[in-house]
């Protein structure tokens, strides 16, 4: 059973709002859209059908051209799109501070800020692709969010590219991926200067008009290993997803490469984001969240 939040820290961040950012999104309106759904006979655009939307706006022509369903959309009811991908994974369990939990906080805090915007709330477990879950556009909708964040298990493995070519169209919007990135083929192409995955999905993101949004959570004990006694001597390494051991003795020399290799490979994943105009936030479990969310990611909203 995942830990969520309470009352009183929906509260605290109840005047923060999700500044959209990408330049194709400036027609957004949300509180960005008009409340007055389908006054308007000016067609917008067309996106993929999500469980969840009002089959008469279904365009059943395309359906017979394309054989995959999609929705009419008009100016008046064009709505910004807030998309959360969470890492369900195995190692998202690890740490006193649980990542899992710091993750659920994250993604928690960032729906509540698109419902309490009218925005169009859509999150998704990054192991289950395929059974979205439409968190609304109101703060009506918040007992359904938090209920199916108190469903999330942490468990096997991800694959976040894939699971990112899954997305359905949508139209712009913000798509936050909420992970510790420990994935191999990810950290090895960041060992070998070549970080050809995450350009991909950055690009393939920004094609689909999205402000992009790497949280990667990251325990205390995994940033800082060399101030823990834990991590020294003769020790057996578990993966926690591939449930294999590796037996190791680790002294002071090894930890500082250990430490040297984990931040180029954040540094990495900072520098691409950067040059694709995405934000990158390493989230220290042991940070608090209030700092964490109105200091360190206070770039992310408009005030």
């Amino acid at each position: 059973m995942t830990v969520i939040p309470d009352a009183a820290f929906f509260d605290r961040i109840s005047r923060l709002r999700l500044a959209m950012g990408h330049r194709a999104s400036m027609n957004l309106t949300g509180n960005r859209k008009s409340t007055q759904k389908g006054s308007s006979t000016e067609f917008s655009d067309f996106r993929e059908y999500m469980p969840g939307d009002d089959i008469r706006r279904i365009d059943w022509n395309a359906y017979g051209r394309l054989d995959r369903l999609y929705i009419k959309e008009y100016m008046e009811e064009k709505e910004a799109v807030v998309s959360i991908l969470l890492d369900t994974s195995a190692s998202m369990n690890y740490g006193i501070q649980k990542k899992s939990e710091y993750a659920c906080m994250l993604s928690a805090a960032f729906a509540y800020m698109g419902q309490n915007n009218m925005d169009r709330v859509i999150l998704y477990d990054l192991r289950q692709m395929h059974v979205p879950f439409l968190a609304g556009s109101t703060r009506s909708a918040l007992p359904r969010l938090t209920d199916w964040l108190s469903q999330r298990t942490f468990d096997g493995k991800v694959d976040i590219c894939e699971s990112v070519r899954q997305l359905p169209m949508k139209g712009p919007g913000v798509t936050i991926i909420i992970s510790d990135f420990l994935q191999e083929a990810l950290m090895e192409s960041s060992l070998k200067k070549e970080l050809t995955m995450v350009r991909k999905l950055l690009r393939l993101l920004d094609y689909r008009r999205q402000r992009t949004v790497f949280l990667h959570v990251l325990a205390g004990e995994e940033l800082f290993a060399g101030r823990s006694a834990e991590f020294t001597g003769t020790r057996n390494l578990i993966d926690m997803e591939e449930k294999s051991t590796l037996r190791l003795t680790l002294d002071a020399a090894s930890i500082r490469v250990y430490e040297q290799a984990l931040q180029e490979y954040l540094s990495s994943l900072r520098q691409e984001c950067a040059r694709m105009g995405a934000f990158y936030a390493v989230c220290n479990t042991e940070t608090d969240i209030y700092q964490l969310i109105f200091q360190e990611l206070r770039a992310l909203y408009d005030f």
